[in-house]
């Protein structure tokens, strides 16, 4: 089976890491890793104020449902490390982004081991975590709008992931 791992960067609402974190549960994503400004639940070495790290998990959880207890998550301060820590693990690094290079998503065909990246709702992913993906994925738009939101992309994304057959 393929791994597949989530970065979920710089995304600042709660509701939408918490449902990402219950996508990823039912997919059987490996590990999420939140990065850059992304809240996360509480964790037992958590530096943020108790008050910041307890609204965090109230916010998160209405939406994760028990998700951020079951999914295996790691919050990580540089996600250019992280990056390349996965791409020295073997994981081929997708970024979910619009642009001129993207492939359909429909017409990718998987590594046996990825690692997704999803950015802000709002600015999409910073030009030096563009600069470190190997491949660009887009989910086509055939409507008015020109994005989906952050939490529904990740989940066409990561559905799409999991279950393409090679």
């Amino acid at each position: 089976m393929r791994s597949i791992v989530l970065i979920v960067h710089n995304v600042r609402s709660a509701h939408n890491v918490g449902s990402i974190l219950r996508t990823a549960d039912g997919l059987g994503i490996e590990q999420v890793y939140l990065t850059g400004y992304t809240p996360y639940p509480p964790s037992p070495n958590d530096r943020r104020l108790p008050h910041l790290a307890q609204k965090a998990g109230r916010q998160i959880q209405k939406t994760a449902l028990g998700a951020e207890k079951t999914v295996p998550w790691e919050q990580r301060a540089n996600v250019l490390a992280l990056i390349n820590d996965l791409r020295n693990s073997g994981y081929e690094i997708a970024a979910l982004e619009q642009t001129k290079k993207a492939t359909p998503l429909g017409r990718y065909k998987p590594a046996k081991n990825i690692a997704l990246v999803v950015g802000s709702e709002i600015g999409g992913l910073e030009k030096g975590v563009l600069q470190m993906a190997d491949k660009y994925l887009e989910i086509p738009m055939h409507g008015k709008k020109e994005s989906f939101n952050v939490s529904v992309a990740a989940a066409i994304a990561l559905y799409h992931l999991r279950y393409f057959k090679k």
